[in-house]
């Protein structure tokens, strides 16, 4: 019997609504270390990237911090963060009613946040329960998107080939990385007028269109297998 795609979702973005809330404490927390910085530029410049990847381009334009002093605005930063997504966060529209849709494929989140940062997310809005511990972190790897090394990461864990995994992202750093691991990609593209689909991955612009391209995909992939089978 063959086995189910394997749904490899990203959290920030794409399950939860929490880019506005991290752009915000992003925001005061670098510029309060001389790297200026606004909630504008996270969403236009550097939506999906690394806290890290973010300050090494801001320190080649404004000058580099101490690294103590960055240290403890990043754990400042974090804190604060953490208590905002408890009390503020908000599913992204959709996106329950997709996983209800989609309950009979193993799942797991892939994201470039600190597990913790995941959890909280997950958790405040109900969502811990679809991914139990499925959560696969930039942090716990070692490596981040864009690199595919973090999608890779997770399909071996879950248990799958890549080619047997469809990731689901809104940004472009991970559509990139989870084209170059050879996953199918579905890119959520909420700001189709400003954002362009990476050639090879598919547009939706709502996560209540998700479960009708994940069964078409899979519908077409029974039907190519079933061919194989038979040898026609």
């Amino acid at each position: 019997m063959m086995r189910p795609l394997c749904l490899l979702f990203d959290c920030d973005g794409t399950l939860v609504d929490s880019e506005p809330l991290l752009a915000a404490e992003m925001a005061a927390s670098l510029t309060r270390l001389g790297l200026p910085f606004q909630a504008s530029d996270y969403i236009g410049e550097f939506r999906g990237s690394r806290f890290r990847n973010i300050v090494a381009v801001l320190e080649g334009r404004y000058g580099s911090i101490d690294p103590l002093h960055l240290a403890e605005g990043e754990s400042e930063m974090r804190s604060n963060l953490n208590r905002r997504l408890e009390s503020e966060l908000g599913a992204i529209t959709g996106a329950r009613e997709a996983l209800m849709a989609l309950i009979d494929y193993p799942r797991g989140v892939v994201s470039n946040g600190p597990v913790n940062k995941i959890q909280t997310s997950l958790k405040a809005i109900g969502f811990d329960d679809f991914f139990g511990e499925h959560l696969y972190s930039g942090y716990t790897a070692n490596c981040w998107k864009p690199d595919p090394r973090l999608y890779l990461h997770a399909a071996t864990e879950m248990g799958f080939e890549p080619e047997d995994c469809i990731a689901i992202d809104d940004a472009l750093v991970g559509v990139r990385a989870a084209l170059d691991a050879g996953m199918t990609v579905i890119h959520l593209n909420r700001f189709p007028d400003a954002e362009e689909t990476p050639e090879g991955a598919i547009m939706i612009s709502s996560m209540f269109q998700l479960p009708n391209v994940v069964e078409n995909l899979a519908h077409t992939r029974a039907l190519e297998n079933r061919q194989i089978a038979f040898g026609s």
